[in-house]
């Protein structure tokens, strides 16, 4: 598959999150989007987003590095489900990296010629293993 304008997108959200820059990582998501923060954790709104994404830096001691590798998008109309292999790294406290490995899916739409992120889930399918 051809290089799609969501990896851009994607690619950049992840960059704000490691930067930490919670502000523009908000540009990415649409006002109803709902993040899936770990299984039987959601949450909605950009406000609660945000919020989600300062506690999760904290979490993983600020360390936080995200990569997606292999990328499948399949859009319909104005909405794309993207299916991603993500990489998250963090170093704990006492200096070990722990790497994860995730196939994540998300959920974009586009308004008014922007791709925006309707849903974020990084546990993709894992989320039907939880009881």
């Amino acid at each position: 598959m051809s290089s799609h304008e969501l990896r851009d997108v994607i690619d950049a959200a992840d960059r704000a999150i490691m930067a930490e820059d919670f502000d523009a990582l908000m540009d990415f998501y649409d006002e109803q989007a709902t993040l899936v923060v770990k299984p039987g954790l959601e949450v909605s709104g950009k406000e609660k987003i945000r919020a989600a994404f300062v506690a999760i830096a904290d979490y993983f001691n600020h360390s936080l590095k995200i990569a997606q590798a292999r990328m499948q998008i399949v859009e319909g109309g104005d909405t794309a489900l993207v299916l991603a292999e993500a990489t998250l790294e963090t170093t704990g406290a006492n200096g070990a990296v722990t790497a994860i490995t995730r196939r994540a899916t998300y959920v974009f739409h586009k308004v008014g010629g922007k791709w925006l992120c309707l849903i974020d889930n990084s546990y993709g399918t894992d989320l039907l293993d939880v009881a």
